[in-house]
């Protein structure tokens, strides 16, 4: 049976999300890649017991997740659930997704419909054994689906227990501003958006979501915080053959070009002198944007998450360093 670490809770760091009353961990754990149906079951629940055990009390879920089986993620996570965790129940935040294709016809593709949001959470609360989640995202933003009838869904899953919370992601400014309107008339626990946010990938800023988020009450929950793995050493001599670059599993091969390995080398003496990893460095950089609630980190091995945790040690900037960082992002 497992037995956590009884001194899990005195390292992390928790923040509000937004403006409500939910704390979540600056560091939490994505269950996108390496909990599917190929996955190795005995190194997932390895990791969910050693991000618990570190204080990471947040876990970020999809009804998608788990290639090539959608829903398969969510079925381990419940089979690590019943295997000893289910107790702790009620000090986890347990969030999930759905707005990607998930079945065959009209009812089960990319949209944001209140047939397709409220069965899938249905299936998604099977799948896990749960008789709620946490937070309930609509996974991204459908153009062809009315925001009034996404919102509606969503506040109607609140209402009847089977969320706590809602949240959106891959949604812009303006598409949070507008969804927001509703809610606020709905009086919806809306609370987070899950955007993709990097030292690569810093469209939130450009957009202004981050500052619209930070200035209305919503939090960022943000994934991809090392660009699919860029953020790492792992590349800075080659390409390592059980990378994601190196077994063709991620889309960002192509940037992997001699000026960006050029950055990353001096992105990464940068972070040496910080006392940390380029990993590390990089979601220190994201978490010092005050939008920002929590870094969504994957990991393939334990360690990975043990290493990424260390980022909360030194979570400081001094102008210098931000100015350095800054010219060599705008460096092309």
């Amino acid at each position: 049976m497992y037995t956590p670490n009884e001194k899990r809770y005195e390292n992390m760091v928790y923040n509000r999300c937004g403006k409500s009353g939910l704390k979540l961990p600056a560091v939490s754990l994505g269950l996108w890649q390496n909990f599917g149906y190929q996955s190795n079951f005995a190194n997932m629940e390895e990791m969910v017991h050693t991000a618990f055990d570190l204080g990471i009390n947040h876990f970020d879920l999809a009804n998608n997740y788990g290639h090539p089986y959608n829903g398969s993620a969510e079925e381990n996570f419940g089979r690590i659930l019943d295997r000893g965790m289910r107790r702790f129940r009620d000090e986890m935040c347990i969030s999930t997704k759905a707005g990607y294709d998930m079945w065959p016809g009209p009812y089960g593709d990319k949209h944001g419909s209140r047939k397709y949001l409220i069965s899938s959470l249905d299936q998604s609360l099977m799948r896990m054994n749960l008789e709620y989640v946490d937070i309930y995202y609509h996974h991204v933003f459908d153009p062809n689906a009315p925001l009034e009838e996404i919102a509606c869904a969503l506040d109607q899953i609140v209402r009847q227990g089977k969320a706590l919370y809602v949240g959106i992601s891959n949604y812009n400014k303006e598409q949070t501003e507008t969804i927001q309107q509703i809610f606020k008339e709905l009086h919806t626990p809306f609370i987070v958006n899950q955007p993709s946010y990097s030292m690569l990938n810093r469209w939130v800023e450009e957009d202004g979501l981050d500052k619209y988020v930070e200035g209305n009450g919503i939090g960022l929950a943000v994934f991809s915080p090392l660009y699919q793995g860029l953020l790492t050493d792992k590349y800075l001599n080659g390409v390592p053959t059980d990378s994601r670059i190196g077994k063709g599993q991620t889309w960002i091969s192509n940037e992997l070009t001699e000026q960006m390995v050029e950055k990353l080398k001096r992105l990464n003496e940068c972070a040496k002198a910080r006392g940390q990893k380029l990993s590390q460095m990089a979601l220190s950089w994201v978490l010092h944007n005050p939008a920002v609630a929590t870094v969504l980190i994957g990991a393939s091995r334990p360690e990975q998450i043990v290493e990424n945790v260390a980022c909360i040690k030194n979570l400081d900037f001094s102008s210098e360093e931000i100015t350095n960082i800054r010219n060599i992002l705008l460096d092309k």
